[in-house]
Order: C-alpha cells, then sequence, then structure tokens
C-alpha cells in the first residue's frame, strides 16, 4: 500500500528536487523584484519629485500599472475559462461513453455513483488546464513589465551619454550589472510559467528591443529633460507591475510551501534578491 503511495507521489512530482530548486530561483526572483521596486525604480522616481502633487502622481502611476495588470490577468482568465470548461467536459464524456453498460441495465444507485466519479473526475481535469493558463499569463506579464523597465534603462543609457562619454559607459555598466540578477530572476520565472529554457532565453533576448527604443527616444530628444518629463511615468508604473508580479503570481505559490526547511531556505534567497540590488545601488548610485 505504502509503495503504491509513493509511486502515485512521484507520478504527480516525478522531479520533487528541480521544483524546490525552482521554488528558490523564485524565492530570488520575488527579492529581486521587490528590490528594484523600493530601492531602483520609486526612488528614482521620487527624486524627480517638487511637490506632494509629484508624489501624489507617481503614487497613482503605480497603483495603475499594478490594476492594469490585475485587469488583463483576469481579462485573459475569463475568455479562456469557459472554452476549457467545455473542451474538458467534450473530453471526460467521450472517456465515460466507452465501455458502459445500456442506460436499462443501471440501477438507480449505480447511476448516482457514475454521476458522481464524473464530476470528480470532470474538476479534476479542468483544474490542471485552468492552472496552466494562469501560470503562462502571469509570465506573459512579466515579459510585458521588463520591456517597459528595459525602455527606461535604454533612457538611462541615451541620456548618459549626451552628457558625455565617459558618463555614458559608466551608466551602461551599472545597468548591466544591475540586470544580472533581475534576469536571473525573470529567466525562473519564464520556467515556471511553461517556458523551455530555449524558449525563455529568446524571450529575454526579445525584451531588450525596449532598451533599444528607449535609447534611441532619448537620443532623438533636444534635451535630456525633455526626455524624463515624457517618460517619467514609466518609472512608477513599472514598478505596480513588479509588484503584481512578486506578490501575487509568485509569492501565493511560496506561502504553499510547508516543509519548515525549505520554506527558510526561499525566505534566505528572497533576503540574497534584495540584497543584491541593495549592493548595486550603493556602488553606483
Amino acid at each position: 500500500m505504502k509503495m503504491d503511495e509513493k509511486r502515485k507521489d512521484n507520478r504527480c512530482n516525478p522531479f520533487p528536487a528541480a521544483s524546490n530548486n525552482l521554488k528558490l530561483f523564485l524565492s530570488f526572483a520575488v527579492g529581486g523584484l521587490l528590490g528594484d521596486v523600493f530601492l531602483h525604480l520609486l526612488p528614482e522616481a521620487w527624486s524627480h519629485a517638487k511637490s506632494f502633487d509629484d508624489y501624489l502622481w507617481t503614487g497613482e502611476w503605480a497603483l495603475a500599472g499594478l490594476l492594469l495588470f490585475l485587469f488583463i490577468e483576469k481579462i485573459m482568465s475569463d475568455e479562456s475559462q469557459s472554452k476549457e470548461l467545455k473542451e474538458a467536459e467534450e473530453k471526460m464524456h467521450d472517456c465515460s461513453g466507452k465501455g458502459n453498460r445500456t442506460p436499462s441495465k443501471i440501477n438507480h444507485k449505480e447511476e448516482l455513483n457514475h454521476n458522481q466519479n464524473k464530476d470528480v473526475a470532470l474538476t479534476k481535469l479542468s483544474e490542471p488546464v485552468q492552472e496552466t493558463r494562469s501560470i503562462k499569463i502571469s509570465g506573459y506579464l512579466n515579459l510585458l513589465a521588463n520591456i517597459i523597465d528595459n525602455f527606461t534603462h535604454g533612457l538611462a543609457v541615451g541620456g548618459s551619454f549626451l552628457v558625455c562619454n565617459k558618463v555614458g559607459i559608466i551608466t551602461t555598466f551599472a545597468i548591466l550589472v544591475h540586470e544580472i540578477p533581475h534576469e536571473v530572476g525573470d529567466f525562473a520565472i519564464l520556467l515556471r510559467s511553461g517556458f523551455d529554457r530555449w524558449k525563455a532565453a529568446k524571450a529575454q533576448i526579445l525584451t531588450a528591443s525596449g532598451g533599444l527604443l528607449g535609447t534611441i527616444t532619448a537620443l532623438s530628444a533636444d534635451s535630456i529633460e525633455e526626455a524624463g518629463m515624457k517618460t517619467a511615468w514609466i518609472l512608477p508604473f513599472t514598478s505596480g507591475g513588479f509588484i503584481y508580479i512578486a506578490l501575487v503570481s509568485i509569492v501565493p505559490e511560496l506561502v504553499e510551501e510547508t516543509e519548515p526547511k525549505q520554506s527558510a531556505k526561499q525566505i534566505i534567497c528572497i533576503i540574497a534578491g534584495i540584497a543584491c540590488m541593495l549592493l548595486v545601488t550603493l556602488i553606483f548610485e
């Protein structure tokens, strides 16, 4: 009996060690995202504030980013839910219809048990489909937030080269170092979202286009101040998106961990992610 239960657990999670390692990387991603928001993006946005209205404006854009990401995920989930359930019902109907006896040979009690078992099986069949869909949406939201974040980095690089080449090189190097822990966390998020390693790598390269667009925008502006004024909303907006991804899409999965040792490792990884962002901020800013 115990051997059967063990085999069943292995079928449900054939790579428990890999799953735990992925959760550790996700924990690091949470720390990196939150560290980026509260130690880099928001302080940078607040540094340009000159009045209470400016601070209020920053908060409004952060909330707008958070709510927009929530709205996108809700819309995409609602549109796919009915279709997925319908497909699950059809699949379950096909499976249950094979090899059944004729209705005249089924008594009332057997029919009741049959319907109950069908409902349970249908529920179990539909849950993984909905979960997989939800996970993929969070991955695409992360890519969207990264494109916007890279756009701000491109603005910083382009604006710094308008000052002088030396400042531009230093700024570029600082941003590259800053992105290393961030990209590690983003890669883990994409793997969790259903991407394989190659697709996740290609998606990360695609988000770099946001940096190129930001650099072009900065270099085409008449001045650094003009570019900054037109794109000042991007920093708090991206902050809201990162907060949503970290606290809504990832943390609930980490909270489900019941093993104390693994939970302690996850907390350490979150702190490590924050520490990396703090170290970069202290060194280069």
